[in-house]
């Protein structure tokens, strides 16, 4: 509401002279404050909502979806582990040592000839128990067991004098253990000449020659120099009395001449060539060590 000009000069004076009927028109605002008292509500609106932060939606992420593949590759693992086969030397770690017996070497036989020869065949291939010596228990030395199945050694050695041929002769696995078992006869052997028969650092042309030039009474080595020697006619059998197996070593594997497939199969032949022959005929004796 606006003021009457006529009655706006009476405010000009002292407080006492303005009269107290007019005082109630100032309660009143005018039109101009009314819009200035808005436009600054809507000012001071306005700074609030320019202070305070927008607020923004928050969006909701994407689920991920995952497959099934990683239990897939746990099932496969498991199933491989359990198709895993055995080795060898896990197998023997658990076994306590056996000493061989004469059965062992039968049924070694036996299911090495099962499925190429007849059962005629077979059967001709099998030895009786004179055959064989007696095995060792695990409790001898090598000196004290040829003591023990040759007790007339000292005779032995002062007959033998053919060329191409030794009394007794030793099958083992590698040429590290025929110099192992060298070693340990020193204390049979006494002045008796040993041959090694092995195939690292010598050459069979070497062996064959002094086989021939000299009288050796002790052969060690491998069966397969052992069996060359024979087929090219450097070694003789016919006067040999003793062929032991190296049948309870075992080497850093746990493994025993006969776990060894090229030592088996080479060993098997040579038996299958001449030794089995001369076992029946009584002139050879097999013993297990």
């Amino acid at each position: 509401m606006r003021l009457i000009p006529s009655l706006s000069l009476a405010f000009k004076g002292d407080k006492e002279t303005r009269p107290k009927q007019l005082l109630p028109l100032f309660l009143y605002p005018s039109d101009d404050e009314h819009i200035e008292k808005a436009s600054d509500k809507r000012t001071a609106i306005h700074q609030d909502s320019d202070s305070k932060p927008a607020v923004t939606k928050k969006r909701k992420r994407p689920t991920e979806c995952f497959l099934s593949q990683p239990e897939e590759k746990q099932e496969s693992t498991v199933k491989t582990k359990r198709r895993k086969k055995k080795k060898i030397s896990d197998i023997l770690e658990k076994s306590a040592p056996k000493p061989g017996v004469p059965e062992d070497l039968q049924n070694l036989l036996s299911q090495h000839f099962a499925e190429n020869r007849s059962v005629i065949e077979i059967e001709e291939l099998k030895l009786s128990d004179s055959c064989f010596l007696p095995a060792n228990d695990l409790t001898h030395s090598f000196s004290s067991y040829l003591k023990e199945i040759c007790p007339k050694w000292a005779k032995l050695r002062k007959n033998h004098k053919e060329k191409k041929s030794v009394v007794i002769l030793v099958i083992c696995s590698s040429a590290l253990r025929s110099l192992e078992l060298i070693k340990s006869m020193t204390a049979f052997k006494g002045d008796c000449r040993v041959l090694k028969l092995f195939a690292k650092h010598i050459k069979i042309k070497e062996q064959m020659n002094m086989l021939e030039k000299g009288v050796f009474h002790i052969g060690v080595g491998t069966p397969g120099r052992v069996k060359a020697l024979v087929e090219q006619d450097g070694l003789c059998l016919n006067s040999t009395k003793y062929m032991i197996l190296d049948w309870n070593w075992r080497d850093q594997k746990l493994r025993r001449m006969m776990d060894i497939p090229e030592i088996k199969k080479e060993t098997i032949d040579l038996l299958e060539m001449c030794i089995i022959k001369l076992c029946r005929e009584g002139s050879v004796k097999l013993g297990l060590f």
